[in-house]
């Protein structure tokens, strides 16, 4: 049954690639996933921290009023 499989991937044109090095490879592609989402996590939260800098550079840029200011 595998050479019959084996005679219709080389038939069709197609690789016939180890199952072992496929299993490999299905592996590494989850490792990569994984990482994906730990880095786009991160991306996030750098976001919403420059957001927040950002809103409070504003508020310290805000000028005294004339009761908080000091002669």
């Amino acid at each position: 049954l595998m050479y019959e499989g084996a005679l219709c991937a080389v038939k069709a044109g197609e690789e016939v690639v180890p199952a072992a090095e496929v299993k490999a490879l299905r592996a590494r592609i989850r490792e990569l996933e994984r990482l994906l989402g730990r880095k786009t996590m991160e991306v996030e939260i750098l976001k919403e921290a420059i957001a927040i800098a950002r809103e409070k550079k504003l508020l310290l840029r805000k000028p005294l009023s004339k009761e908080e200011d000091i002669p």
